[in-house]
């Protein structure tokens, strides 16, 4: 048995039950061809990638069928390339990975992401990782690009420059005999 697939999109534009109408148009035609259904998924409402038809979204289908031959698939194809309220289709034959990977997605093994604990703010460190308060050229926020003050920072008053106090001076060395000789006078 041989395995396919046919996904095609239906024109938003219909109502709701003419959306699930067209699709089980489809749905019947593979089965009175002797196909069996494997699955049938539908997708709902999507956006595209691209204007189709002058349309931004469409509901999306996806058959699952086998059987015996690829006989069907021509004429699946004309009925889907004739019926206007289809805006695109794609038929595929499934190998051996494409029949697992489906298998499993129906299984719910893969495509729904288990949701994890969330990390509290504490552990996360600084906002985007850049460390700190400190913008892309890496100084504070109230500094431009020259050092002094930026337009947007807040005024700050202006502090007096800090004197640095200069060194006392030593005291020069006075002449040892001038000094004697005053204490002999007194």
């Amino acid at each position: 048995m041989k395995n396919y697939e046919v996904t095609f999109i239906v024109d938003p534009v219909l109502s709701g039950d003419e959306i699930k109408a067209t699709a089980q148009t489809y749905v019947d035609q593979i089965k009175k061809e002797g196909f069996e259904i494997i699955h049938v998924d539908e997708m709902g409402l999507r956006t595209l990638a691209y204007p189709i038809n002058r349309r931004n979204s469409g509901v999306y289908f996806t058959v699952e069928f086998q059987g015996p031959n690829g006989e069907l698939i021509d004429k699946l194809e004309l009925a889907l390339r004739r019926d206007e309220r289809i805006m695109r289709f794609l038929c595929i034959k499934l190998d051996k990975y494409g029949v697992k990977y489906n298998e499993d997605k129906r299984n719910g093994l893969i495509g729904k992401v288990k949701k994890k604990e969330k990390k509290s703010r504490d552990n996360r460190g600084g906002r985007g990782g850049r460390g700190g308060n400190q913008r892309r050229g890496g100084g504070p926020r109230s500094q431009s690009r020259d050092g002094g003050p930026s337009r947007n920072a807040p005024a700050r008053e202006k502090e007096a420059p800090a004197k640095a106090e200069a060194p006392a001076p030593t005291p020069a060395p006075e002449p040892a005999a001038p000094a004697k000789a005053e204490k002999e006078e007194e």
